[in-house]
């Protein structure tokens, strides 16, 4: 996990978002937690009518007993694993449910977070549409997946980090396909009317500092535009993708044409353990604001 400099020296030359979009009302008052409550992150069906978790099993009932930790640090709201490297993780939502709007933020995640932004969200947390923020070996940011809602993986790349002789993480780099356990295949690419490259990616991404995130949401089956940092990163047009497991008319019934905003601290499976999401690691967001359309 690498450490972020202190809040006062990352604020320097970040601020753009503050200076536009003045139209932009903030849903986050950057003390307190008001206008969000956290929820446990609870397995789900993989698509409406699938087949549902086993209730019974420990790992469900642990999961359930914990919602993440979530406060506010230096302005900051800051998700974690509660306890530390419990393994278990929690959604953070929005008490108001929003239908078409742009959100604004800034993110800053440690190394590894295995995090994201749901829109649309149930009540759950679990279902809906995640914009991805896998800050992790064989992690996406900027694409779009399924949750709870078919699965389905637009994504266009997959990163890793880059050492030091001392093994620390300084900084990103595009994952050896030869390695990855994230196999990028055409099917991936082909759900995405737009994306950047993973060149593009990295040339505008900033290692240990805030990021700028801009998420446009329209439509009931929604057409979702992501810009990190001034860049279009994906487009997904969810009315007219095809998925084998995405299924429309019932995905719109499930989730209707508004829900939660859902910030998320990911849990550990057994594949990827604390390399999904480090024992004392934890991702930041500030400057949350909103405009509805």
């Amino acid at each position: 996990m690498h450490k972020i400099a202190p809040y006062h020296h990352l604020t320097k030359g970040v601020g753009s978002m503050d200076k536009a979009n003045a139209d932009f009302t903030p849903i986050f008052d950057g003390q307190t937690l008001a206008g969000w409550h956290a929820v446990p992150r609870l397995p789900v069906s993989r698509a409406p009518g699938g087949p549902e978790p086993d209730r019974t099993t420990e790992t469900y009932r642990r999961a359930a007993q914990t919602t993440g930790s979530w406060t506010v640090e230096d302005g900051a709201l800051t998700g974690r694993q509660d306890p530390p490297g419990c393994g278990y993780g929690g959604y953070l939502l929005s008490d108001g449910v929003y239908g078409d709007f742009e959100l604004l933020f800034e993110a800053c995640p440690d190394w590894p977070a295995d995090t994201g932004i749901l829109v649309r969200a149930s009540a759950l947390g679990s279902q809906g549409y995640q914009i991805l923020l896998d800050h992790r070996r064989s992690g996406n940011i900027g694409g779009i997946y399924g949750n709870g809602i078919g699965g389905f993986h637009g994504i266009n790349f997959t990163i890793d980090a880059e050492y030091d002789e001392q093994g620390r993480p300084i900084g990103l780099r595009l994952e050896d396909p030869a390695t990855t356990i994230e196999p990028m295949t055409p099917d991936k690419t082909a759900l995405l009317n737009d994306a950047a490259s993973g060149e593009q990616f990295l040339s505008i991404w900033r290692w240990n500092e805030w990021n700028e995130f801009q998420i446009r949401v329209e439509g009931a089956l929604p057409k979702i535009t992501v810009h990190i940092n001034g860049v279009k990163m994906t487009e997904i047009d969810t009315a007219a993708m095809k998925h084998p497991s995405y299924r429309q008319d019932e995905v719109l019934a499930l989730l209707g044409p508004q829900g939660h905003i859902a910030f998320e601290v990911h849990d550990n499976d057994p594949g990827m353990g604390d390399a999904r999401w480090g024992p004392n690691a934890a991702c930041r967001w500030r400057n949350i604001r909103i405009r509805e359309l």
